[in-house]
């Protein structure tokens, strides 16, 4: 991965051609955007994208990842570049920790009990103390990813009855909803959840870890890089959760930022504009790290926390799930 590289949000429905070492981005209403690739770490394509052949080798050979979502936000899939980071070694300790049930499930409730904790620090309200403390008392019962899961649902069910508590009527989610989300509040959700999900695995690309090798999400669905859903977990109240709450509090969406119809909801073209901006200052925001003593980006935050796993596979370093110190 390029480690002086920027994130590019496509929201527009665009062409990407190769032009020597560069990438042309070709949109319908202006003239070309020519990207050195050396200042490309990855793309993120919000709409359609017509890409051909030359330009995913030009790809392929710095190691530039291109997410793709669909039209209701979800992850619809990436170009991942032949060559990676990863480690014989380093996978083998990986996969023989996600094979112990002990240690796997140790795991699986350290990220949900942290997740939890971060919704109740994003939502920052103490009408969900008495949840998190049933999911507290129930964690310890549960010998299952899928009873794990189950907890978790449980307790974001009331979460997110309570961020609607907090949200104007029209941007409710009154139950989440997904495949397509059913209202402006959920395809929001959907949309940032995705952004985090494609954060991770383009810090996963930079380390020698396997994105499907997980510990809490079933790994029965081969399509899915259940390592990067889980590390995406602790992450997602930073991002998704907060930023409906602080946009609906600052009033920054507007109905029309969505395309509602009957059962289904996506953002509009302006309001794919806006979620990208916000997400990508978002991203570029600093805090002071009490380890490293320097300031690091929340994006950066990201990266740091798949290094804890391969500490954990090389070292045996007990891992402790990010949580917001500020």
């Amino acid at each position: 991965m390029p480690a002086a590289g920027r994130t590019y949000w496509l929201t527009e429905p665009c062409r990407i051609r190769r032009e020597d070492n560069s990438v042309r981005i070709e949109r319908h209403d202006g003239t070309p955007v020519h990207l050195p690739i050396t200042d490309i770490r990855d793309l993120v394509a919000f709409d359609h994208i017509d890409i051909n052949t030359s330009a995913l080798s030009l790809l392929n050979r710095h190691g530039v990842t291109l997410h793709v979502l669909d039209h209701y936000g979800n992850h619809a899939g990436h170009f991942a570049p032949a060559e990676s980071m990863a480690s014989a070694s380093v996978i083998r300790r990986q996969v023989e920790i996600s094979s112990n049930p002990a240690q796997r499930l140790d795991i699986g409730r350290s990220l949900l009990l942290t997740t939890a904790e971060n919704l109740r620090w994003s939502l920052d309200t103490d009408l969900l103390d008495p949840a998190l403390d049933a999911l507290r008392a129930a964690l310890p019962d549960c010998d299952t990813s899928d009873a794990l899961m189950g907890q978790e649902g449980n307790f974001r069910r009331t979460a997110w009855a309570v961020l609607d508590t907090q949200l104007p009527p029209w941007l409710r989610l009154n139950g989440r909803t997904r495949r397509p989300p059913t209202n402006a509040g959920n395809a929001f959700i959907s949309y940032l959840n995705s952004l985090v999900y494609a954060r991770v695995l383009t810090a996963l690309r930079s380390t020698p870890l396997h994105p499907a090798i997980g510990f809490l999400h079933s790994d029965t669905d081969r399509r899915r890089n259940t390592f990067a859903l889980d590390l995406a977990e602790p992450f997602k109240p930073l991002f998704a959760e907060r930023l409906l709450k602080r946009a609906a509090a600052q009033k920054h969406l507007k109905e029309t930022d969505f395309e509602t119809d009957v059962g289904r909801a996506a953002l509009s073209k302006n309001g794919r504009k806006k979620i990208a901006a916000l997400v990508k200052d978002e991203l570029a925001t600093t805090v002071y790290h009490r380890s490293l003593k320097r300031q690091v980006s929340y994006e950066k935050l990201i990266h740091l926390e798949a290094l804890k796993i391969v500490r954990l596979c090389l070292e045996g370093t007990p891992y402790k799930p990010f949580r917001p110190w500020w």
